[in-house]
């Protein structure tokens, strides 16, 4: 596994075979069947572009909702991971070590649209114990790249 080549596509994937090809020291046609390869093996999984959408009219809100789930017998957290995952709501899901077990990153039009999430399709779930959410307010740094800039006033506040 050329871990080189991951990481410059994960930094940015719109680098043709041709320039990975230099910056690997490999051939183009080797380039293009290794990518194809991680892709047909599910290491690649797709890509995306990053986009800063308080720099556009897009309305939305971010937020981050820790889940407590009682795991079951057979298949411990996955069955309910499941069932959040694929609401089209939720962006990431994650399961966590500490004081809960699921970290769900959902995005929604209004405050209103994400609390209805929460009590409506979230809370029920069979097995979710309890949830707690946190509005996203400012996005500063998010998957290594820095939002715009932060200006700090004279006496080291955030404007």
């Amino acid at each position: 596994m050329d871990r080189n080549l991951l990481t410059l596509l994960e930094d940015n994937a719109t680098l043709t075979p041709e320039q990975l090809a230099v910056m690997c020291g490999k051939e183009t046609g080797d380039i293009k069947k290794m990518i194809d390869r991680y892709e047909k093996d599910g290491v690649i999984l797709g890509y995306k572009t990053l986009i800063d959408w308080d720099k556009t009219d897009r309305e939305y809100v971010s937020a981050i909702i820790e889940v407590k789930i009682t795991p079951q017998r057979d298949r411990g957290f996955d069955r309910v991971a499941e069932k959040i995952y694929n609401y089209p709501e939720v962006q990431s899901l994650y399961l966590m070590s500490g004081g809960f077990d699921l970290c769900v990153q959902i995005e929604g039009k209004t405050m209103k649209e994400v609390a209805y999430f929460v009590a409506q399709k979230l809370a029920p779930i069979e097995d979710v114990v309890s949830t707690a959410t946190h509005f996203v307010l400012r996005k500063y740094k998010d998957k290594g790249v820095i939002y715009g800039i932060v200006d700090i006033d004279e006496r080291g506040n955030c404007n």
